[in-house]
Formats: C-alpha cells, sequence, structure tokens
C-alpha cells in the first residue's frame, strides 16, 4: 500500500470528496444538461465587511462536475456542449434546478443557462 493511501485513509475531507465523486459518477445529466457545483456565497464585501447569512446573495458561479452529450439535432447527430468538466461558470441566480447531494449543492443546467466561462 502506498503512503499516499495510508494518507487519504485519515483524511476525512478526502474521504468525503471520494464519496461524492462516487455519487457524481451515478449522477448523469442529459442531453445538453450540465451539472454544477455550487461555490459559496462571498462571506465579505470588498471593504471587508463580513455578511451576516442573511445578507448574502445567492451564489452564481459554479463548477462544472458533469456534461451531457449534447442536444439532439433535426438530423439526428448531436451538437456538442461547449463546456468540460472542471471548467469555472457564472449563471443566472434563479436557473436551474438545485439538488443536494451529501450536503453539497449543484445545479443542473441547460447549457443556454449558463452566461461565461471563467479564466
Amino acid at each position: 500500500m502506498s503512503l499516499a493511501l495510508t494518507l487519504a485513509e485519515h483524511d476525512e475531507p478526502a474521504r468525503a470528496r471520494e464519496m461524492e465523486i462516487a455519487t457524481m459518477a451515478k449522477f448523469k445529466p442529459l442531453d445538453d444538461r450540465i451539472v454544477v457545483e455550487v461555490l459559496e456565497a462571498e462571506e465579505r464585501t470588498a471593504g471587508g465587511i463580513l455578511l451576516p447569512d442573511t445578507a448574502k446573495e445567492k451564489p452564481q458561479r459554479g463548477k462544472v462536475t458533469a456534461v451531457g452529450p449534447g442536444r439532439l439535432l433535426k438530423s439526428g447527430t448531436r451538437a456538442p456542449v461547449g463546456l468540460r468538466v472542471g471548467d469555472e461558470v457564472l449563471f443566472g441566480k434563479y436557473a436551474g434546478t438545485e439538488v443536494t447531494v451529501n450536503e453539497i449543492e449543484f445545479k443542473i443546467l441547460r447549457e443556454s443557462e449558463i452566461l461565461a466561462k471563467v479564466g
């Protein structure tokens, strides 16, 4: 057994992340849908003021964790999705469907609901 595996066995956050990845492997979006892990809302303003939970805005940024095969065209072929797993994206406040898996918030969005790719 390697040292990395031994350390991972004792690292609870790493084990939780592995469980989440295993769960997401069963979570396959259809057509042009994309699964995005929602990133946390900002805790502080640009001026450094700490925001209470009630004053935080809905997060609009996330990391792509799964991508569907693409929209089916009338010709019977699929239009490829322009995003890949790992891309960071921006989306509308109320876009998509919220899903919580292992206490991690995800959104299922259509490709057209993605506003921009970051970076």
